[in-house]
């Protein structure tokens, strides 16, 4: 009887040791590829721009830049600073079309390519590789259409105990880490924008039979500026705290949103608009 419990004991134990041997293998994959991912940007700051070469293949003279009252030190700067970014998102692309931009929150470990797929299933368990991956990817909803542009940048993600992808996105129900990361940066082939947060909320999938809810998950592109303004209305009115900050008809929006266990089907979500260079 002794030997035959202790069978069953020595066969659970090693059992456990399998286990956990399986899930910090696993962890470790999970980790390195993470890390590859959120250091691929960064694979690219020996990109360099020489300004004279720049300015010498430029249609903008110096004359006309005196014209319009812009100094051409300061536009090789800026025109450099912008293309440099966007110069390595190009460089990115080429292991992968569909990477349509990058995402990041300076101060936090949001800093992310971000995909599109033809659908918004396919993304959730493929990474920049197209390979199959348990932390998917931070991707942009098939219905944005990058032809009009859309109203709203509705970007996804998962939330991931390891404190990977959107798992930092939680920490936006403080206030505080709020007013310490009020801005999204978002850098697409056209344009390097920052947008500041306006509300901040949690949520849930509603079922269909549900009326009057606020349903932020389904919001890309307002068919008027009534539903646009309804759609700000209800960001406000449910953050989680006061935020000055709100956004007006014809000012685009992003909104990142990730899983949230307060409630079943839970939903977490930070919605921010586009910062008008001036």
């Amino acid at each position: 009887m002794k030997k035959s419990k202790m069978r069953i004991i020595y066969a659970f134990l090693i059992l456990v040791i399998i286990l956990s041997i399986i899930y910090i293998v696993e962890y470790i994959l999970l980790k390195k590829e993470v890390l590859e991912e959120s250091e691929l940007l960064n694979n690219y700051n020996k990109v360099e721009f020489i300004v004279n070469d720049f300015m010498k293949n430029e249609i903008i003279s110096n004359d006309l830049l005196q014209k319009i009252g812009i100094a051409s030190g300061e536009y090789k700067q800026n025109v450099i600073q912008k293309t440099e970014r966007i110069s390595k998102l190009n460089k990115i692309r080429e292991q992968n079309s569909d990477i349509v931009g990058w995402l990041e929150i300076e101060g936090t470990s949001i800093n992310y390519p971000v995909l599109q797929g033809n659908d918004d299933k396919y993304y959730m368990n493929h990474n920049y590789k197209k390979q199959k991956s348990k932390n998917g990817s931070i991707f942009l909803t098939s219905e944005y259409n990058w032809d009009i542009p859309s109203d709203n940048l509705l970007i996804f993600g998962h939330n991931l105990n390891n404190g990977t992808m959107f798992q930092e996105l939680l920490k936006y129900s403080n206030e505080a880490f709020y007013k310490k990361h009020p801005i999204i940066r978002f850098t697409t082939m056209e344009d390097d924008a920052e947008y500041e947060i306006i509300s901040v909320f949690k949520s849930r999938v509603y079922y269909k039979s549900e009326k009057n809810v606020f349903r932020y998950y389904y919001f890309v592109n307002a068919n008027s500026e009534e539903e646009y303004n309804e759609f700000v209305k209800n960001a406000k009115k449910a953050s989680l705290y006061n935020i000055d900050a709100t956004a007006k008809y014809g000012e685009q929006l992003i909104t990142l949103s990730t899983c949230s266990y307060h409630v079943k089907d839970g939903r977490f979500a930070v919605v921010a608009k586009k910062i008008e260079k001036k």
